[in-house]
């Protein structure tokens, strides 16, 4: 389905702001893929998604500006549907009542692509509800030796260009209240990728790949193969310390991803 210009100030506000309810062997991560950044148009994601624009007529041309993404804010994310792929912003965070060890409320932010192919919990998510997380980059935490507080590193391509993590989505509220709306990143061992930073890394797919992703003739084993097998590699990724105000979610603006080195 072709999306036309996002036109509502309504909708535009919440996809710009949000809204919130060595790099040597002995530093250790914090967590993984906690905040991201999108500063581009939605036209400019769709036109590296699909410069023959034969899944989008058209996006929006309003640069989005958010530099410091948390979970609990809506974001507007590339969803896959069977008469076509979609924009929507959806909620970062899936929000599920979980019955064992005991009854409590859960909400994963990024979930494990060896635990969405082999357990139950995703079950209602994947393989059909795949979507895709338009991003600029993303920061990890580290903790280096002598420093109390840990230090930010902003992550992005070598080309600078646009990514895309794969993704899982729930867009329409679910059967009951307790099971509203939201999305994952999916992540995978860093073994695939960039072992020097932490353990996990998000699935960073190619454009060609990230279409696919959105196809609804994927089949579950070539969906598990992409999100495990096939996101870029580290060497197509350059990382730099940043400002320790990105932890602040109040803190906003391009300033963040600059280098303080």
């Amino acid at each position: 389905m072709n999306f036309s210009a996002l036109e509502s100030s309504k909708f535009l506000s919440a996809v710009r702001w949000g809204r919130v309810s060595d790099l040597t062997s002995n530093i250790r991560r914090r967590f993984m893929c906690g905040r991201f950044v999108m500063f581009r148009s939605l036209d400019e994601y769709v036109q590296e998604l699909d410069p023959q624009r034969d899944l989008f007529t058209s996006a929006d041309t309003t640069p989005v500006e958010r530099y410091n993404i948390a979970p609990s804010t809506d974001v507007p994310i590339i969803h896959a549907e069977p008469d076509g792929p979609q924009i929507s912003l959806v909620h970062w965070g899936w929000k599920r009542e979980v019955s064992w060890p005991k009854p409590k409320v859960v909400q994963p932010i990024n979930a494990r692509i060896e635990t969405i192919a082999k357990g139950r919990f995703y079950k209602d998510l994947f393989p059909d509800h795949r979507a895709l997380v338009m991003a600029d980059g993303w920061y990890e935490w580290v903790k280096e030796p002598g420093d109390e507080k840990k230090q930010p590193f902003f992550i992005r391509l070598k080309s600078h260009k646009p990514m895309f993590f794969a993704g899982l989505a729930q867009v329409e509220p679910g059967p009951s209240p307790d099971k509203p709306p939201g999305f994952l990143i999916i992540t995978a061992d860093a073994a695939g990728g960039m072992v020097d930073v932490h353990d996990r890394r998000p699935v960073v797919l190619s454009p060609e790949l990230a279409r696919e992703w959105l196809s609804p003739d994927l089949t579950k084993d070539r969906a598990k193969e992409i999100a495990r097998d096939l996101g870029q590699p580290a060497e197509d990724f350059e990382w730099y310390p940043v400002s320790k105000d990105v932890g602040n979610v109040k803190n906003k603006g391009d300033y963040l991803i600059k280098s303080i080195t």
